[in-house]
Parts: structure tokens; sequence; C-alpha cells
């Protein structure tokens, strides 16, 4: 008996903050919206546009998002796999919002890694305050984890100048040839041997 393979939520949601914090027009396919609730739910929060079918999502993003709020926990609410990159997205996010981590500890790994690139986050224990502004500045950054990679790129796709993400063998765990797939979608990005 044959079983199809369920996509993967977190890539799809990696996607779906990348086009939020950089804007444009995609469609997502075979993916699943009804695993991505809590996450689109807070997309269109941040004023993303969403559409959804059987099996495909599409995002469209212009300008800056509204900076959201949010709590991780187990499924099916928010994510903490998605954390980071929602991160990502209110560091550049019109207004101020609280990040709370509650499933993993040490899961801040990547805010000192966003504030090389400008980001204002303040992290109070498990909770981490991020005022959004409008532009970040490239810099070389180092990967710390799966998901923070996955933030980082996002953030480099969205500052100015070039941005370096270091100890990207982290990314690959996770993600098959992200940057083929962001270039695909006018990214100026490439991976450096």
């Amino acid at each position: 008996m044959a079983h199809p393979i369920i996509p993967d939520r977190i890539e799809c949601g990696t996607f779906l903050c990348a086009v939020a914090a950089a804007g444009g027009d995609v469609t997502l396919r075979r993916t699943r919206a009804d695993h991505l609730d809590t996450v689109l739910d807070k997309l269109r929060e941040a004023g993303v546009q969403l559409e959804c079918g059987a099996d495909w999502i599409r995002v469209r993003a212009e300008g800056r998002p509204k900076a959201v709020s949010f709590r991780t926990s187990e499924y099916p609410a928010f994510p903490t796999d998605m954390q980071a990159q929602f991160m990502t997205v209110n560091c550049i996010a019109e207004g101020v919002s609280r990040v709370t981590e509650t499933i993993f500890e040490n899961r801040y790994m990547h805010v000192n890694e966003l504030v090389r690139l400008g980001a204002h986050i303040a992290v109070d224990g498990h909770t981490a305050i991020v005022e959004g502004i409008p532009k970040l500045s490239g810099a070389t950054v180092m990967a710390t984890d799966l998901r923070a990679s996955a933030s980082l790129v996002i953030a480099g796709l969205v500052a100015e100048g070039e941005t370096r993400v270091d100890r990207i063998y982290h990314l690959d765990r996770g993600y098959d040839r992200m940057e083929v797939k962001l270039r695909a979608l006018g990214a100026d990005i490439e991976r450096i041997k």
C-alpha cells in the first residue's frame, strides 16, 4: 500500500515568512494549510494576504508588516519551530511585539545574530520584546541551529547590503536547496563553498 508523505509545514511556514518580510506574490504548492492554522492566523494579523486551496497557499505581501505577538506551544498552537522565522518578520514590522517561548530553553540564540543586523530585541526570561525598524543592515552572522539559520537567511533577504550566514550546515538539516528555491523567486542569494 502506498502512502504519500505529508508536506513539511515548517518549510512552508518559513517561505511564507520570507514573503511576509521581503514582499511579493507567491503560491506554494503541495502543502497543507490546515497544518498551519495558527501561523496563517498570525500572518493575516500582520497584514499578509493569504488564499488557501486543498494543496496550495498563495501569499501576497507589500510594505512593512504589522508587529504580531505570539506564544509558542504544542501542536496545533504556534510551533516553536516557527518562532525564529516569525521573529525576523517582527524585526522589520511596524510596532512592538512580544514573543514568548514555552517549549525549549535556549531557543533565543538567534537574537544576538539578528541584533548584529540592526534588530532591536530585548530578552527577558522566556519573552523577547521586538521593536520593529524599517531596515536591517547586512553583516556576517552565524547560524546556531536549524530554525535560527532560516531566520538569518530571511533577515539577509531584507537587509540593506550583503549578509553572510556562516555555519549553514544547520540549514541543510531541514531545508533542501533553500537558496535555489529563493533564487527562483527572485532573491539575490548564493551558496559560497
